[in-house]
């Protein structure tokens, strides 16, 4: 069986540029963003035919599709740069072809015909086995032998996808608080989780499939909006959101990854800290080869360690001396988890 990696973590971390490196691997299959697209919706209970399995990957991510239609794409998003035969106002954009299959091919869209043509046939099988088959069909297309699927804000889904795959590791990515909250202040989609963070905050509720017609109307005019098919990209972009925000945002998830990380068995669980990282790529992209059982290959090691930007360290230390500390302050909580994990 093939080695199975999950690199879990907040987001705004450097993932996305570890993503590009692992997928310069030879023998990487880099699922870029799998997770964030297909969602829970392709990890039903029970068995499903391989129709209905590929109908959970074509099916286009209505949430992502709203923003597209808003006027909010986010950076991440692929298939929007070098857009194909699918668009979000006619189409809509497949769930896999947004940021998955671009990251791995020029063609996309012949990689999902490819797909389709092998899926639907793929008899019933529980949701662990469509997935595993899935990873096996594209690490035969390109030649890989480990599969690591990276998505940014994705610590949630650790627990599910530990129960789905037993077998699998997990690389719980992490940046320094400040600069990982502030990151996510100047973030599209980070703006809009807080903003529907708050929504439920007011309406008392968990999830959005508990919201109701009336907590929808008791919302302020400048967020129920936001619940809509389309709606005015000011109101994420210009609202003023506290900095403070998105240090709780950041301690929250740093403090969900460290304990997931610690309950998993020995040799299933690897922290990587994105400012070791920097100090010390080829011995930090060594470690992470090494522990998704692949070879840390010489020139690998070279043009990922390049790949690096070091010019986005330490950006918090530019914010006025009081927005630093109370940044810092709202941080606390994820902080002292960090330094306290074991290893450190």
């Amino acid at each position: 069986m093939r080695s199975l990696t999950f690199v879990i973590g907040t987001g705004r971390s450097g993932s996305t540029a570890l993503s590009r490196i692992l997928n310069a691997h030879p023998d990487v299959l880099s699922l870029n963003e799998f997770m964030a697209s297909v969602g829970d919706a392709a990890f039903p209970e029970g068995k499903s035919t391989g129709e209905e399995f590929w109908e959970s990957l074509f099916r286009p991510a209505p949430h992502f599709e709203r923003m597209i239609r808003s006027g909010l794409p986010l950076p991440e998003f692929l298939y929007t740069r070098r857009p194909g035969r699918y668009a979000t106002e006619t189409t809509g954009i497949p769930a896999l072809s947004l940021m998955v299959l671009p990251h791995l091919t020029d063609d996309p869209d012949g990689l999902l015909d490819e797909l389709r043509a092998a899926l639907v046939r793929w008899p019933d099988r529980t949701a662990a086995e469509h997935h595993q088959a899935l990873f096996d069909l594209l690490c035969e297309r390109f030649g890989r032998r480990a599969v690591v699927e990276r998505s940014g804000y994705s610590t949630g889904w650790a627990p599910g996808l530990r129960a789905a795959f037993p077998q699998a590791r997990f690389v719980h990515m992490f940046r320094d608080g400040p600069d990982c909250a502030l990151s996510m202040s100047r973030h599209p989609g980070y703006r809009t989780i807080s903003l529907l963070r708050e929504i439920k905050a007011r309406a008392g509720i968990d999830s959005f499939a508990d919201l109701t017609a009336e907590h929808t109307r008791a919302l302020p005019a400048d967020l129920s909006p936001l619940l809509d098919d389309r709606f005015d990209p000011a109101l994420v972009r210009d609202r003023d959101i506290p900095l403070r925000t998105f240090g709780t945002l950041w301690s929250e998830l740093v403090t969900e990854g460290t304990r997931f990380l610690g309950q998993l068995p020995g040799g299933q669980g690897a922290a990587l800290a994105y400012e070791d990282l920097l100090d010390d790529p080829a011995g930090e992209l060594t470690r992470l080869a090494e522990f998704i059982g692949v070879d840390p290959l010489p020139q690998w090691l070279i043009s990922g360690s390049a790949t690096l930007d070091h010019s986005r360290r330490g950006s918090a230390h530019e914010l006025a001396p009081a927005e630093l500390d109370e940044l810092r302050e709202s941080c606390a909580p994820g902080t002292r988890v960090l330094q306290g994990r074991p290893g450190r």
